[in-house]
């Protein structure tokens, strides 16, 4: 049986996105492959995120923003949208899913956290689905 992959991409590659990898990879262990990738990528991760998932035991400084490509969806099983629209590249036969989320850029921690925390509540369901 092959390992799952997924790819979560949100337009800037730098909060959502990267919060969903970090607890995709922390909470699956290995189980899923892990993607990310961002429409118009920023030059760095969101530091409140960054902060936001510390406190959760999760340590993402060292990923950096990165451009989606046809690749990368093409190499997923599910593509995971938060707010990217139209750039994301579809293909039939791979599961998408367009998750609501509010964008922390610009936001403080105590703004951040819920996000963080509905984040993590839908990674946990995902990975139920992807393993079970």
């Amino acid at each position: 049986m092959s390992t799952p992959s997924v790819l979560f991409v949100c337009v800037h590659n730098a909060g959502r996105s990267q919060m969903a990898a970090g607890y995709l990879r922390h909470l699956a262990a290995g189980r899923i492959e892990v993607r990310s990738a961002g429409s118009i990528p920023a030059e760095q991760i969101n530091p409140i995120a960054v902060d936001a998932m510390f406190e959760e035991g999760i340590d993402i400084r060292s990923e950096t923003p990165k451009v989606i490509t046809t690749e990368a969806v093409q190499a997923s099983d599910v593509v995971i949208t938060m707010g990217c629209g139209d750039a994301c590249p579809f293909f039939p036969g791979k599961r998408y899913e367009d998750w609501k989320l509010d964008d922390p850029a610009g936001q403080g921690i105590d703004a951040v956290r819920p996000i963080r925390d509905e984040i993590k509540n839908r990674v946990e369901a995902l990975i139920a689905e992807l393993l079970d």
